[in-house]
């Protein structure tokens, strides 16, 4: 699966669209910049005035005195406090629409992407970017992100303080850094390619959990459930095992930390004796620089815990770049989308295909130099045993399967030119798996033309034969259906699948035996439908019972993948061929 995967943004690419999405709230940046910068330095005056207060005690002073330092740090921690909690709202400000945006993006490119580029890819990695990626990406934004910053800024001006306290005592606070250099560059190396393992590694699972949860039946119905198991097992393991590695490594990493804290302390406490000793700096001078750097432990302390956050939501935020970066449907190199002005009515489109090959990734090639011509108004019907190329050959035709090779036509001009959109906004696929949407019936019918009032509605449900169940439902259009609504049978999904046809006013149409869950009570009533549907529109039909094909202009006779026949329903009969042998049998059954 890591070689079919979509693409994952580089380091650079990622920090560029990053950057693309926070430009625009620059505002908002500098104001959390500046309040973080008056967060760092308030940060200092506790230790500072409680240096000064060891002082002051030392010296005997006064209770009015310790009172006035007492107050200074009560202030100054409120302040801080104060201005952490702006610089936080202000960074929210900037990322939150950000995220917002680069999700809608995401989300707009997943949804123009190829079926078939979904499908190599796998649901469970498209699924795992828009799902767990864009949460750790929400968590690390909300939390880890503003923490970092505040605790970055917090130890800059703390190495600041502690070097101006007497240059000495800077100095042995820095030999501590190059321990934690050591401790990141250790860890860097290691975390970015572990932490995008894990991200594909999740991605693997859920998409062994979703097909196992989706193809249950089939799985048990073939005797394959406990052999899928194990394919669950083995990826779930993997996904734990690289989330082991990950920890240990982390626990390595925390224990270089802890060193290097242990050596700076060391060398500043040593140092601020040996200057008191000599009488170059006071106690309360030596006492504020340990605890400048003791205060430096849980700034960085939080920067290397946080890192690992920021790490882990890097390698989340490349993944929806990866996707972000996609170039829109719209936008693919030598397209002239055609607009819907330019089709001058709703029969006025021809379809061709010529010298089309195709092959999936893990298979031979189902179709071999098919050429077809579906003329303006025609209908015309594929028929075939099972596997023998015609759903392939659908998607091809419609736009949603870029075939191995071979050229596609519409109206006289190329899929190319007419863009992956443009040819979308022209033909109609519906296929045998259709989805209901969680919502309301008219939500469902409006999804293909949102302008469309209840009248049109009504209509459209008439012209499919799905008026008398429609007005039986408990709240009409208003009833809801999908997922926790009412259940909808296999028919009535394809009734309201051919309702959105009509809505949507294509001109060509594919059904791709978009009526074969029917029953045999319900077959007529989905063949009327589908007829009135395609009624002078450019048709090309997937026939899954051979009655449907006996109403087509042309009936095309597919056979491993190439056209075999072609004629009318007659002049098939009459050539006593393969669909000859399909009618007696279809007949006698």
């Amino acid at each position: 699966m890591s070689g079919t995967i979509l693409p994952i943004a580089s380091r650079r690419e990622t920090v560029g669209v990053a950057w693309t999405l926070l430009r625009e709230r620059r505002a908002a940046l500098a104001l959390a910049t500046t309040a973080f910068a008056a967060s760092g330095i308030l940060g200092l005056v506790p230790p500072w005035v409680l240096g000064d207060l060891v002082d002051i005690v030392r010296d005997g002073g006064t209770t009015t005195e310790v009172v006035r330092a007492a107050s200074v740090i009560a202030a100054a921690a409120v302040a801080a406090a104060l201005c952490a909690g702006l610089a936080v709202a202000a960074l929210g400000q900037a990322v939150v629409p950000a995220l917002a945006r680069l999700r809608e993006e995401v989300v707009a490119r997943v949804l123009g992407l190829e079926p078939d580029r979904i499908e190599e890819a796998g649901t469970g990695d498209v699924l795992s970017r828009v799902g767990d990626d864009v949460r750790t990406v929400t968590d690390t934004l909300d939390e880890a992100v503003p923490y970092t910053v505040e605790s970055s800024v917090a130890i800059a001006f703390t190495a600041v303080g502690l070097a101006a306290i007497d240059w000495r005592l800077g100095l042995a606070g820095l030999c501590a850094l190059p321990f934690y250099v050591l401790g990141l560059r250790w860890y860097l190396p290691r975390s970015a390619p572990l932490y995008r393992e894990e991200r594909i590694a999740q991605g693997e699972r859920a998409e062994a959990l979703l097909t196992g949860v989706h193809s249950a039946r089939t799985l048990r119905a073939l005797g394959y459930g406990e052999a899928w198991q194990e394919q669950v097992a083995v990826r779930s393991w993997h996904a734990a095992t690289v989330s082991i590695t990950v920890y240990r490594m982390l626990t390595r990493f925390f224990a270089r930390t802890n060193r290097a804290e242990l050596v700076g302390l060391l060398l500043v406490l040593g140092t601020g004796f040996v200057l008191v000793r000599d009488d170059i700096v006071t106690v309360g001078a030596a006492t504020t620089a340990a605890l400048f750097f003791h205060r430096l432990f849980g700034p960085i302390g939080g920067v290397l815990t946080t890192f690992d956050q920021v790490q882990s939501a890097g390698a989340s935020l490349a993944r929806l770049a990866g996707l972000a970066l996609l170039p829109d449907s719209d936008d693919e190199a030598g397209s002239t989308v055609r607009t819907e002005t330019e089709v001058p009515d709703r029969s006025g489109l021809a379809l061709e295909v010529a010298g089309i090959h195709h092959h999936y990734s893990d298979g031979d090639e189902v179709l071999h130099d098919v050429t077809l011509s579906v003329g303006a108004g025609e209908r015309v019907a594929l028929v075939g045993a099972t596997g023998a190329g015609k759903s392939t050959l659908a998607l091809v035709a419609a736009g949603h399967l870029v075939p191995t090779s071979g050229a596609r036509g519409l109206g006289g001009a190329s899929y190319e030119e007419w863009g992956a959109r443009g040819v979308r906004n022209q033909v109609a696929l519906v296929t045998q798996q259709v989805h209901v949407f969680a919502g309301t019936v008219r939500d469902n019918l409006t999804l293909a033309a949102a302008d469309a009032d209840d009248s049109a509605l009504h209509d459209a449900l008439r012209r499919t034969r799905s008026s008398g169940w429609v007005a039986a439902l408990p709240d009409g259009l208003g009833t809801v259906v999908g997922a926790h609504g009412h259940p909808l049978t296999p028919a009535q999904a394809q009734q309201l699948a051919l309702a959105r046809i009509l809505l949507a006013d294509r001109p060509v149409v594919v059904l791709d035996e978009a009526t074969a869950e029917a029953g045999s009570s319900g077959a007529r009533q989905l063949d009327e439908a589908a007829a009135d549907v395609l009624r002078g529109r450019t048709a090309l039909v997937v026939a899954h019972r051979l009655t449907q094909a006996v109403q087509a202009d042309r009936i095309v006779v597919l056979d491993h993948g190439a056209i075999v026949e072609e004629g009318t329903h007659d002049e098939l009969l009459a050539q006593d061929g393969q669909y000859a042998r399909l009618w007696a049998s279809w007949s006698q059954s």
